[in-house]
């Protein structure tokens, strides 16, 4: 009997797991659209020039004091496309506003550098991929950023 119950478990556990995304889905690929209810909104597109380097740390900043992508919600969803950008490479940090531009400082060593948000990326089929926040995320400007590339998708919590 307890054999039993417990293939029923995971062949419904199997049969959940299989089920398809029928949800809205990314009109363009390789940007993380932010998922409001059934509605999905582009994040902001752009790119980080370096600034600044010292001994220690470089400064990375774009133009535009704000995104114009905003959410209410602490803990976003984000749905991704993947065409040529591997998902799995993308980092969340948080930027700060300074003279009408927004800006990461990257320190070179040392514990006290600069680390991205935890994030859960789930693939739902295909090249469709959900990517959730797993940690609550203050109001403020926030950017993913793919390892090792300039290219940046902004978006804030207010």
């Amino acid at each position: 009997m307890r054999r039993l119950t417990i293939c029923l478990c995971l062949a419904s556990a199997a049969l959940l797991a299989a089920e398809k995304y029928d949800g809205p889905r990314p009109e363009k690929p390789d940007i993380p659209y932010l998922k409001h209810a059934s509605k999905l909104i582009p994040l902001e597109t752009g790119e980080m020039k370096e600034e600044a380097t010292k001994k220690d740390e470089t400064t990375m900043a774009m133009s535009g004091a704000t995104s114009p992508t905003r959410t209410p919600l602490a803990e976003p969803i984000f749905l991704f496309n993947s065409e040529r950008l591997d998902p799995m490479r993308l980092e969340l940090y948080k930027i700060e506003n300074k003279n009408g531009r927004r800006e990461i400082k990257f320190k070179k060593k040392g514990a006290n550098g600069l680390r991205p948000f935890k994030i859960m990326i789930n693939p739902l089929g295909g090249k469709l991929y959900r990517i959730d926040v797993n940690e609550t995320l203050d109001n403020g400007q926030y950017c993913f950023a793919p390892s090792g590339d300039n290219r940046v998708f902004c978006f804030e919590v207010f």
